[in-house]
């Protein structure tokens, strides 16, 4: 930056939905507003690319007017991105030509360097998971090297799947879990509409099974709250959880089905929360054995809506427990769609706060509670160290205790 003091400041979501973009766009304009207005910073502008990355590859932004900038705190009320999202890979050249984002011949990290460079970009803040936010690292670092120029990355590390290392809690998944929950609440009576009946709930997950284990927890605090009377067929147990099939927990799909085949005899329906992770290697491996394309997105992901890991597994369990009837609902796009709770919109806001600061003192980083530092405090921390796919640690005491209370441990 020429003058420091003078800081033009872009936003972008980008990946999937999560309860957590459009809070993070409201805190993020109300601290660059109070900076400026403190004197922090001499001038000011706050400027919104549309679409993710395909608005950085295309030019297609607004600069937020000064005096709307206020009038942005109606955002926390609302779900989804209010600038839009999508799923692109500046590194995936042919994906980013053949969707006419970058010209043949041309680099997406080159076509998104002179945008920015265009638009005088000093500070962008990313507001995604951590395919998003180490994209932006590498551009950033492609702007130094090329062009010889600075650009101030602060990432916000949105997913409901709680999967990034090194950070506690990424926002949205609190949410997310409280919205799931919520979500069965109304489909497990669809358990009293049929004898025998089986339910799978299909929660979001690629590869962590936080979400699945968390909705299950403030599913089952609701439920216990809730009063039944005598002698009535719908008890607390038939609509409780009976079984949370996860990731990182190998399904042993005979063992879990007498188990459940009991549960089944005993109250006339299964519950059953499964990641929609769980069991994707076995599934994909069948699929390639038989020849048939896995389908993926543009980072190699297998998608998880296509290959349908809830059928597949309703299937191999309501033979198993004689179900008459069976029901699988997924509650992914309900729940990561809803406004940010009370929750994440403290956790989103503290973040805010450190992360803005940190971009006027001119450090790049994911912010976040960096759970490898002593109190976990929140800091932008190094892109290198950001990286998806954490595990949800199943040896923690509340989990443990959840699986003993439905009798899967």
């Amino acid at each position: 930056m020429s003058d420091p003091k003078k800081i033009n400041v872009a936003m972008m979501t980008s990946g999937g939905l999560a309860p957590c973009l459009s809070s993070s766009i409201a805190h993020l304009t109300a601290y660059w507003a109070e900076a400026l207005r403190s004197g922090k910073i001499s001038s000011l502008t706050i400027r919104m690319y549309k679409d993710g990355y395909k608005g950085v590859l295309i030019g297609d932004s607004f600069l937020v007017p000064e005096e709307e900038w206020d009038a942005c705190v109606a955002l926390q009320d609302l779900g989804g991105s209010p600038i839009g999202n999508s799923r692109v890979k500046l590194t995936n050249v042919k994906d980013c030509v053949a969707r006419g984002y970058v010209k043949e011949g041309d680099t997406a990290l080159e076509t998104a360097a002179q945008q920015l460079i265009k638009d005088e970009i000093n500070v962008l803040h990313t507001i995604g998971g951590d395919d998003t936010n180490t994209q932006a690292a590498e551009l950033s670092k492609y702007i130094l090297e090329k062009h010889g120029g600075k650009v101030v990355v602060v990432g916000m590390p949105k997913t409901i799947d709680n999967d990034v290392f090194p950070i506690r809690q990424t926002f949205g998944a609190d949410t997310a879990a409280t919205q799931g929950a919520l979500y069965f609440e109304n489909v497990v009576s669809e358990s009293t509409a049929n004898p025998r009946m089986l339910i799978l709930h299909e929660v979001m997950g690629r590869d962590c099974g936080y979400l699945t284990a968390a909705t299950a927890l403030k599913y089952r605090e609701r439920l216990a709250s809730q009063k039944f009377v005598g002698r009535f067929t719908t008890t607390a147990t038939s609509r409780d959880v009976h079984a949370i099939w996860i990731p990182e927990i190998p399904i042993d799909i005979e063992g879990e089905g007498a188990r459940l085949n009991r549960i089944m005899d005993e109250v006339g329906n299964v519950n059953v929360f499964l990641s929609e992770g769980s069991g994707v290697r076995d599934i994909v491996a069948e699929m390639e054995k038989n020849g048939e394309e896995v389908p993926r997105d543009a980072f190699g992901h297998v998608k998880l809506d296509k290959v349908n890991p809830g059928v597949y597994f309703s299937k191999r369990l309501a033979s198993i427990v004689g179900a008459e009837k069976t029901l699988v609902q997924k509650s992914g796009y309900f729940a990561r769609s809803a406004a940010a709770n009370g929750f994440d919109r403290d956790l989103i806001g503290r973040c805010a706060e450190v992360g803005v600061a940190a971009a006027i003192e001119g450090t790049s980083g994911c912010m976040g509670e960096d759970e490898d530092m002593e109190g976990c405090p929140i800091r932008p921390i190094e892109f290198e160290r950001i990286k998806g796919g954490k595990p949800f640690d199943v040896t923690q005491e509340w989990f443990q205790k959840m699986l003993k209370e439905i009798g899967q441990a």
